[in-house]
């Protein structure tokens, strides 16, 4: 199984019509994540916490209508967190949210995790807000510590970190505990690192997103790999990274044991046409298992 943790909020997604209309749809990068995974036909449970409120409900429906394990999902009375993207022509999204107080960021580390994990990955808004944020990292180190694959996807949001050098510092602390790192290109420019010094630090892979430029990974044992974007009709770009992260963690840790090197150009190839199908779609709508080539049968 592999274990998703991180916040789960509602996108007020703009629409054509009416004018200004916003329309909620589930989101939040570890929630996007683990809903494509379950789509996926990984085995995966959801680690956070998440209102009682209608939001809430609705963000419960949408992981179990893809078959994703609540047991680690802690529940409270406080709202739903809010984000509000806002769209560019080429579809990509800029966000600003509503936070103060929300049940997401009053997230408890949990017991150890249940036998048969096999993956964590953690990211996004759960690591920047307080008091969760530390407890999400202390689940990073402990998990790592007994073994388990670690992914991590900082998915910056410069509007909810208040000091970015403290921010950049910390980053650099979870890369010791941290199995792959994957980032989009605006991300890495924020962070302004190198993807070299992110290795030496940990990671045995790091995987960079670029957008209609495709993905790229580097490993710690100096392979580099790339695979091209998919060509599409792009609606808009929400949940895409989240939906990478979801493909890699699949090949990665989904199934069976898989002895040997891992199949990189593979792998990326299998998160690029994941993304791309999810960007046809408005808001973060990953794709299922029998849409994508890997998963559709043989003639």
């Amino acid at each position: 199984m592999i274990v998703v943790g991180g916040e789960a909020l509602i996108d007020l997604v703009p629409v054509a019509q009416p004018p200004g209309a916003l329309l909620p749809r589930p989101g939040g990068g570890p929630y996007n994540t683990a809903l494509a995974l379950g789509r996926l036909g990984a085995p995966v449970a959801f680690c956070s916490r998440i209102s009682t409120d209608g939001f809430g409900a609705s963000l419960l429906d949408g992981l179990r209508a893809a078959g994703v394990d609540l047991s680690l999902v802690q529940r409270g009375p406080e709202p739903t967190t809010l984000a509000v993207p806002s769209l560019a022509p080429d579809g990509s999204a800029a966000y600003g949210f509503y936070v103060e107080g929300t049940a997401d960021r009053l997230f408890r580390l949990p017991p150890a995790l249940p036998e048969g994990v096999r993956a964590l990955a953690l990211g996004t808004c759960s690591l920047v807000l307080e008091p969760g944020a530390s407890a999400y990292e202390t689940l990073l180190r402990r998990e790592s510590g007994r073994g388990l694959l670690t992914l991590l996807d900082p998915n910056i949001r410069p509007a909810l970190i208040g000091d970015p050098a403290a921010y950049r510092a910390r980053f650099l602390s979870w890369l010791p505990h941290v199995g792959v790192l994957k980032l989009s290109e605006e991300d890495a420019a924020w962070l302004g690192g190198r993807v070299g010094d992110w290795l030496a630090a940990g990671p045995s892979a790091v995987v960079l997103t670029r957008g209609a430029g495709g993905l790229t990974v580097w490993t710690r044992d100096g392979a580099e790999h790339s695979a091209a974007a998919r060509r599409v009709s792009v609606v808009d770009t929400i949940g895409a990274g989240d939906t990478v992260n979801a493909a890699l963690l699949h090949r990665l840790a989904g199934g069976a044991e898989r002895p040997g090197p891992v199949d990189w150009p593979g792998v990326l190839s299998y998160a690029a046409e994941a993304a791309a199908l999810t960007c046809t779609r408005a808001g973060a709508e990953p794709p299922y298992a029998a849409e994508l080539s890997a998963g559709r049968p043989t003639p």
